[in-house]
């Protein structure tokens, strides 16, 4: 039996396989490989437990384009909101549907949804992890820059997890990651795990981190559901990305977010629209690697 492709983690796919989705996602923004009708009859199942607007858009564009049927299961309005199952529901929506992308909370759920679906499953986002962002962050950053390996990337913020798959990444693709994040809101387990990472080091001030970069990369300080805190936005206000900052990375080097943006937060009022800034491309960028992770899962 053919083993389920599922895209939960970048850690979880092997370096070549993620490389194939990166340069099928630049074939299909280029026009090389239009994608037309390649998974016609197929329908796409997005399940949201949180609120969602580039996610959600470009995998339901993403599935059209590539000449497949969406269907929406808001998490209120289905039976897995009411008590049922994960594992039921993984069976059920089997029989009706050809992948899943699913965004929740949990990276437990996740996982259970993968362990009892016979689909494709596909990580949509979770406290823990967001790897659909990344891939479109590297996508964005190669356009720009060149190629990721041995280059500098430095995440300015909290520790969340979009920084937490960029981390991973940082091994796979072979570049060095800066990360300018208040110990405090990191816990022992991680800091172990970064620890054993040689790609990654962990600076007390941004400006440090951010010298030499290719890319300065952050995003909200308080993430979808997370209670807003005084204690935190005070450890994290040093983190914030100004001009200043960006002045000290490298001549060439790019700002990106992941949206959606706090202005005067964790960025500066002008930061979305600074020369170095490519975060609209970044946004873009979404839509032709959901194309390539779609494809890659549902190829047989």
């Amino acid at each position: 039996m053919k083993k389920i492709k599922h895209f939960l983690d970048l850690d979880q796919i092997k370096a070549q396989e993620l490389r194939s989705i990166l340069d099928l996602s630049k074939s299909y923004k280029q026009g090389i490989t239009s994608g037309q009708d390649t998974h016609k009859g197929k329908t796409l199942g997005l399940i949201f437990e949180k609120p969602s607007t580039r996610t959600r858009v470009s995998f339901e564009i993403a599935m059209y384009q590539l000449g497949g049927n969406v269907t929406i299961l808001e998490h209120e309005k289905t039976h897995l909101g009411r008590g049922e199952t994960i594992s039921d529901t993984a069976k059920v929506l089997a029989r009706y549907i050809d992948i899943i992308v699913y965004r929740t909370s949990s990276a437990k759920k996740l996982y259970e949804l993968a362990e009892h679906s016979t689909v494709p499953v596909i990580n949509g986002l979770n406290d823990e992890t967001h790897p659909c962002q990344i891939i479109a962050d590297i996508m964005t950053f190669e356009e720009n820059v060149g190629i990721i390996n041995n280059k500098i990337i430095t995440w300015c913020g909290d520790f969340n997890n979009v920084c937490k798959s960029w981390i991973q990444a940082s091994t796979i693709f072979n570049f060095k990651m800066h990360l300018a994040c208040p110990k405090q809101l990191i816990n022992e387990y991680e800091m172990n795990k970064i620890g054993k990472i040689k790609n990654v080091k962990i600076f007390n001030v941004s400006k440090d981190a951010c010298k030499n970069a290719d890319c300065i990369s952050t995003d909200t300080w308080f993430s979808m559901g997370q209670k807003v805190s005084e204690k935190k936005r005070r450890l994290l206000k040093p983190f914030q990305v100004n001009n200043k900052l960006l002045s000290s990375a490298k001549k060439n080097s790019i700002f990106m977010h992941c949206l959606p943006a706090h202005r005067g937060e964790e960025i500066d009022e002008n930061i979305l629209e600074h020369p170095k800034s490519v975060v609209w491309q970044e946004a873009e960028n979404r839509l032709h690697t959901q194309k390539a992770i779609l494809n890659w899962c549902l190829k047989k």
